[in-house]
């Protein structure tokens, strides 16, 4: 029998509307992948449009959790990391890498830093610098466009995009260091919306229909499926396509219920589909 994989999730923990911890947990979990939480920051909800949030700052405890698991001799098989609030934690998230991370460690570095050519509060140029040093510590990154142009010191474009404009950003983001990158929200035509990839193998686009609107979280959920797939063996572009389609899924149900676009989306009924996909068929024992 296999070993059960293990990862270590670095996220801020929003008690409600569904993103960070609270949707990378689950969908870990459903890749078979043992979820262990490490987490930046306590709210009651996420900031994206609901007020009033209560917010409580964890980076005092983070390198104690992460010397902590280095003491009980925890082997982890991926160490994936989210948005982080400052500076400091930037830093020490680079720290718990090099604390935690074996030969066969994958390091999954998600810099959410901004969305549609904005950025997210808290964010300063000093950020997006350490972040670059981040990234060279990654093997694989998840940056939005606007957070690539932030990355690259460029100036943020809307899209649709064509091909060229996409494989050079792709190309001028493996300077940082990283040699597998995912490009999430990238349009080619006005009607779809996807990712595109960038390994040893070249380029490639996974693209679905888009979903008029503008839903919380769904970034997380794609870098999460996106981990739980390369866990399990997928190679980048499958691994691609898979999160774009559970993403586009789980969006297309939310939308089609009406419900409020700032709670999150519902990819809690994907789950099923996903442990399908994955080839992690339920077990009829008993």
């Amino acid at each position: 029998m296999s070993h059960q994989m293990r990862a270590a999730a670095i996220h801020d923990l929003s008690g409600f509307g569904k993103c960070s911890l609270t949707v990378i947990l689950p969908l870990l979990s459903a890749a078979g992948v043992e979820a262990c939480a490490l987490p930046t920051a306590v709210l009651s909800t996420h900031t994206g449009g609901l007020g009033g949030f209560t917010f409580r700052d964890l980076t005092g405890d983070m390198e104690a959790f992460g010397r902590h698991w280095r003491s009980l001799g925890l082997h982890f098989d991926a160490i994936y990391s989210g948005y982080l609030g400052s500076v400091e934690q930037i830093q020490i998230v680079a720290e718990i890498i090099n604390l935690l991370k074996s030969e066969d460690t994958l390091v999954v570095v998600d810099p959410c830093m901004a969305d549609h050519g904005k950025l997210y509060r808290a964010i300063t140029p000093e950020m997006a610098k350490q972040m670059k040093q981040l990234c060279a510590l990654a093997d694989v990154i998840v940056p939005n466009l606007t957070e690539a142009a932030l990355l690259l010191d460029r100036k943020y474009h809307p899209g649709p995009y064509a091909k060229n404009q996409i494989e050079d950003t792709l190309a001028a983001l493996k300077t940082l260091g990283c040699e597998r990158i995912v490009l999430t929200g990238v349009s080619l035509e006005e009607e779809t919306l996807g990712a595109a990839c960038s390994d040893q193998y070249g380029f490639h686009y996974c693209s679905a229909p888009k979903v008029p609107g503008h839903f919380h979280g769904t970034g997380d959920i794609f870098a999460s499926v996106l981990t739980g797939a390369l866990l399990r063996g997928h190679t980048l572009k499958e691994s691609a396509q898979i999160a774009t389609d559970f993403t586009y899924d789980a969006v297309l149900r939310t939308s089609k219920a009406g419900t409020d676009p700032r709670f999150g989306v519902n990819f809690e009924a994907g789950i099923p589909s996903l442990i399908h996909r994955l080839g992690l068929m339920p077990s009829t024992e008993g």
